[in-house]
């Protein structure tokens, strides 16, 4: 992915901040999805050279005792280069632990140096290796950044709890995996020139798009169909998506450089948020698919997404001892495939076809045969011509309630033979005649972790053996072992190339693999991979993108040759009286409305005034200019005259000498005389005396400002002398009583000013091109004007702001729009909403700001009183947003923050049943406030029961809250609370009585290595001194009510740091629970091996307000 800018995400939305460090929380761009930089890579087809690897561990001890802010690794080298591991032990500014990989000797290298490098930074978990927690970027260091890494890697109160693992015996162990690249020169490189291809830009975090569609475009056939369906030159590509798709595909045949796929995005109602997204490819490609097909019913392409992609399997129920037969025939355009447990793809058809039998207690009921044995699978009855297999690389790890990612290595062959084995793969009914014979045409590849990442395809467009990689706007040649067996992912074992570290190889992870394989049957080739040239795009769409390319050229050019102009921008009597009191309210005029022209900057002045006159209707000897000039208080006015010698100079000379800010444009202000009748004059003359001063007229009854004229005034005159003159340009009587002010600045506050009529304008300090606004008095106690006088009305318009409110349920929609001051205080704008909707307590609307990036509600709501004004409410980073989301609460704010929210698990003592309840209690409560409150809440076995807590997470119990613990740092988002019953044996233990954890466990081989993984509900049992385990077991069977036959399968282990000893029915169970020092009892329990059987249960007790992603929408 090119690293376009991204959108800075608040911190609390983003998992973490991948930056550079610094000595202050970055609050920049913080990349949604990780800054690619190519690596290194040939555009000849030549053998790519491994690149240098290495795997460097750090022990720090004595963690907690570390004293620095931050603290540096020994040095190690890998490709010859450098390095070393920074940490923040106490977090850079943020209450995570803090890690980046640095350059060792940065302060030592040449000037211009840079070094590109990919890498892994991990903090390993000591009792449970499974928990290590690591992350995975590249960067292109240089001496501008010569570290990288996340400042927000894991939080700190995780780090440094001994009970989770990171920190044992105050040591914790830190590993970094860093391959080195070469890389080419990004900028100069050219993919159309090198290739022949041009790349799609990136849109922010769509290279997932962009890989699906060089891949389709990549299909001949396809971008055929594409062009030949049917649009007009009336449509518009930004509505359409055939004109979009077709618009693209053509840009991408016939352009020299990348192209931008917004146009395709609008066709498909996406707004920004959507493209700033990570969507899922298969997604994408199945709803753009249903939206081409149904676009190409009734055309001369309808029914090409079926020929290309669509194939058809039956599935079938057969019995065993009857002649009874079930079968279901169903189309797919693309198939899943499973990674896990599978070496390649011929595994995966093997898993997909493979036969399940149906009996015992899963019989099946045949109808009028009753239940059956019988046998369940699935057969092929042909397969398309375009073949999509997606690799399940995601899937959803029940034990850890989250999605994970499948690194296993997986293969694929460029031939695949779907006859094999006597068509072991098709049903009966397949056409034998068919040869089921592919080969690889592309491979979709991602890179990372399953919270984001990169996408690219690796394709062969006419399917010879020179491979390409279209990874965003850059297309390079690659060879076939980049794109096949690189792509296989799995584990690499890297040879040492820095002996004194490790001394022995170690296994590197490939992050970066296959997930979507696209082949095409041989014997449908030249049919697919065709011939397409201009005669296939219609001529409205040809005509179209070439003007377009003409009117890009034009741009090109335009501004290839801005610098031989000037744009002089002429503010007239008329612009003002057209803006003031509309689009603006203080200074004269928005320069950007006003007539400009583009003018060579060689041309004499006077030969401009030609062309004003020209153009205006305003002869030469007419016209007037006046120099704007912006004043040290930030307004700008008309300043000066040009004098007749700056006439006579060139257009660029006097834009030189009258603009210090050196842009390109010369702001003027016409200055015409009008005579009897409205015809022009001769401008009067001016001397130092004469002040050019504009004047605007406040109605405050109709709250209105407008601009009534400007005239020269001596400086030495008093606003009172001319008291008739400016009743007259307001239509009032020459003896009106009027106020005047002078509009002096209006940033960052008003300042507007009463104007003495007794004193004169140079007393006053008025000069050339000031402001002064007028009105006739307004009673002190005037009800109906809000805003008496000019102050007081521009100040008002000065500071409201129109707020679109929207419900935190449908953040989408706007609800109601009120005008508010951005100088409101948070209690105003409670009142305003609360009015708005009807309700009586302001005290019950909770308050959410609007994050400008994301297009979303921020993820914490503003507190009661949080901040003081509106505009604090408003503001985002350095932008500001008219958007705030409201919610209706049950109990007023400020209650609400003094009370913690609790969610609590019952578990029921006799039946099988897990109710949850949030639990609602003041801050300062204690454990034994919240089972008193679950004791009315939850129906106990017997009145006298009592109620604990527990903290359970992965499976097992990690502390029994005492019932004095305050409830205010209990977390309930990560780790489950558990409420149940203390069993009676519990309560009257016997001296050498032992209360042990029992957990549930499954062994699972992965990486070569036996893991433990616990399921299910732990729980608490007390054994006796002496009491074997058969006596346990019989205890254990009836307390969990498991049959006897599926109990015979269990079997029993004592677990010490995840290693299970397996015991036999005669042990005694109390000798191997002695007494010893260890972190916490989970370390040693009980172990319960079987199969996890038991059904999910529907709860969910960490869902954060707003983490949810969206399913790819195409809207049109």
């Amino acid at each position: 992915m090119t690293m376009m800018t991204p959108p800075p995400v608040d911190q609390q939305e983003d998992e973490e901040m991948l930056v550079p460090h610094a000595d202050a929380v970055v609050e920049g761009p913080q990349p949604m999805e990780v800054a690619q930089v190519e690596p290194a890579s040939t555009v000849d087809s030549q053998p790519v050279e491994e690149p240098p690897t290495m795997k460097f561990t750090w022990t720090i001890e004595s963690f907690s005792r570390l004293n620095t802010k931050k603290h540096y690794s020994d040095m190690f080298i890998v490709g010859g280069y450098k390095w070393r591991v920074l940490i923040f032990p106490k977090g850079n500014n943020v209450d995570y632990l803090s890690m980046y990989l640095d350059v060792a000797d940065s302060q030592a290298l040449p000037y211009g140096w840079s070094r590109f490098a990919q890498f892994s930074l991990a903090i390993v978990n000591q009792i449970h290796n499974k928990y290590s927690i690591r992350k995975d970027t590249q960067h292109q260091f240089n001496a501008r950044e010569s570290d990288w890494g996340f400042t927000s890697f894991m939080p700190l109160s995780d780090l440094y709890d001994p009970s989770r693992g990171y920190l044992v015996n105050d040591t914790v162990v830190v590993e970094a995996e860093v391959v080195v690249r070469k890389v080419l020169d990004y900028w100069s490189y050219d993919s159309k020139k090198e290739t022949g291809y041009v790349g799609l830009k990136n849109q922010g975090a769509t290279c997932y798009m962009n890989s699906l569609l060089q891949t389709l475009y990549h299909i001949p056939y396809f971008r055929k169909a594409v062009y030949h369906m049917p649009t007009t030159e009336n449509d518009m590509p930004s509505g359409s998506i055939p004109l979009a798709l077709q618009s693209l595909f053509y840009k991408l045949q016939y352009n020299e450089s990348s192209v931008a796929t917004k146009e395709l995005t609008k066709s498909f109602g996406w707004d920004t948020y959507d493209s700033f997204m990570q969507h899922d490819v298969q997604e994408l490609n199945r709803v753009l698919c249903e939206k081409l097909e149904d676009k190409m019913k009734g055309t001369v392409v309808e029914g090409t997404i079926q020929q290309l992609f669509e194939g058809h399997h039956m599935n079938y129920i057969e019995c065993i001892n009857v002649d009874y037969k079930s079968t279901r025939k169903e189309s797919f355009y693309d198939l899943q495939l499973d990674v896990k447990g599978c070496r390649d793809v011929y595994a995966s058809f093997d898993k997909y076809v493979e036969v399940e039998r149906l009996e015992g207690d899963n019989k099946y009921h045949a109808e009028e045969h009753g239940l059956q044995d019988a046998k369940k699978g699935v057969l092929f009855i042909d397969f398309p011509p375009v073949l999509q297999l997606q690799l399940k690389r995601f899937e959803y790890d029940f034990m850890r309630d989250t999605m994970v990612k499948i690194n296993d290595r997986y293969e694929f062959p460029l031939q695949l033979d779907l006859d094999r084995e006597n068509g072991k793969y098709l049903s009966p009914e397949s056409d034998k005649s068919v040869r089921n014979l592919y080969t690889l045409h592309s491979v979709l590849v991602h890179s990372g972790g399953v919270h984001g990442g990169h996408y690219y395809a690796f394709i062969r467009p006419t399917l010879t053996d020179q491979w390409y990689k279209f990874d965003d706007e850059r297309v390079t040649k690659e060879d076939v072992k980049r794109a096949l067996e690189e792509q296989y992912g799995g584990e690499e074992e890297m040879p040492q190339t820095n002996p004194g570290f490790n001394n022995t190889p170690f296994k590197f992870t490939k992050y970066s693999n296959a997930y979507m394989l696209v082949y095409i049957r041989d014997s449908d080739k030249d049919k697919i991979i065709c011939d397409v040239d201009e005669k296939d795009i219609a001529e409205h769409l040809r005509i179209r993108l070439k003007k377009e390319q003409e009117e890009k050229e034009d741009k090109r050019r335009y501004k290839a040759q801005a610098h031989l102009y000037t744009i002089i921008k002429v503010a007239r009597d008329e612009d003002l009286a057209e803006q003031i009191g509309r689009d603006i309210y203080f200074d004269l005029v928005d320069h950007d409305k006003v007539r400009s022209f583009r003018i060579q900057k060689q041309t004499p002045f006077n030969l401009f005034k030609e062309e004003v006159a020209k153009e205006l209707g305003i002869p030469v000897q007419f016209q007037r200019f006046w120099i704007w000039a912006k004043r040290q208080n930030h307004t700008y006015r008309p300043n000066r005259p040009l004098t007749p010698q700056e006439e006579l100079q060139t257009v660029g000379q006097l834009r030189e000498a009258s603009n210090k800010t050196h842009n390109a444009e010369l702001k003027l202000f016409l200055e015409v005389e009008l005579g009897l009748e409205q015809v022009p004059i001769p401008p009067p003359d001016k001397t130092k005396d004469d002040i050019l001063l504009f004047f605007k007229l406040y109605e405050p009854k109709k709250r209105e400002l407008r601009f009534v004229g400007r005239f020269f005034v001596k400086s030495s005159t008093k606003p009172i002398e001319i008291i008739a003159k400016i009743n007259q340009m307001a239509g009032f009587a020459p003896d009106e009583e009027i106020e005047l002010y002078e509009e002096i600045k209006f940033e960052p506050c008003i300042m507007c000013e009463h104007l003495d009529k007794r004193t004169s304008f140079r007393l006053s300090q008025i000069e050339d091109g000031d402001i002064i606004c007028f009105q006739k008095p307004t009673p002190v106690d005037s009800e109906e004007c809000k805003y008496p006088d000019v102050p007081s009305f521009l100040e008002y318009v000065h500071n409201r702001q129109i707020v679109h409110f929207r419900s935190l349920e449908k953040p989408k929609e706007d609800d109601f729009s009120l005008e508010l001051s951005k100088l409101h205080t948070y209690d105003d704008v409670v009142e305003k909403v609360a009015s708005q909707i009807g309700l009586d307590d302001p005290t019950k609307i909770r308050l959410t700001a609007h994050n400008c990036y994301s297009q979303q509600p921020k993820p914490q709501p503003i507190k009661y009183r949080g901040v003081e004004h509106l505009t604090d409410m408003l503001v985002h980073y350095n932008q500001s947003s008219d958007i705030l989301y409201y919610e209706v609460l049950d109990i007023p704010l400020p209650e609400l923050q003094g009370l913690k929210n609790l969610k609590v698990a019952f578990h029921h003592a006799t039946k099988d049943e897990v109710v949850i309840h949030n639990i609602r209690l003041p801050k300062q409560s204690t454990v034994g406030d919240v089972i008193n409150v679950l004791k009315t809440k939850v129906e106990l076995s017997q009145p006298n029961a009592e109620l604990r807590l527990l903290e359970v997470f992965y499976h097992k119990i990690y502390k029994i809250f005492p019932h004095s613990e305050k409830i205010e740092n209990i977390n309930d988002q990560y780790w489950t609370l558990r409420a149940e019953e203390i069993p009676e044996e519990e309560k009257n233990l016997g001296p050498h009585d032992r209360l042990i954890h029992v957990y549930h466990f499954t062994k699972e081989t992965a990486q070569n290595q036996m893991q433990v993984q616990n399921f299910g509900e732990p729980f608490f049992l007390v054994i006796r001194e002496g009491e074997t385990l058969a006596e346990v077991k019989a205890r254990i069977q009836k307390k969990l009510q498991v049959l006897d036959e599926e109990f015979a399968k269990w079997k029993f282990a004592f677990l010490s740091l995840g290693r299970p000893e397996y015991l036999q029915d005669s042990d005694v169970v109390s000798s191997r629970f002695q007494r010893r020092d260890v972190y916490g009892a989970w370390e040693q329990y009980l172990g319960l091996e079987h199969a996890d059987t038991a059904p999910k249960r529907s709860y969910a007790v960490n869902q954060n307000r707003h983490t949810y992603e969206k399913p790819v929408k195409i809207y049109n």
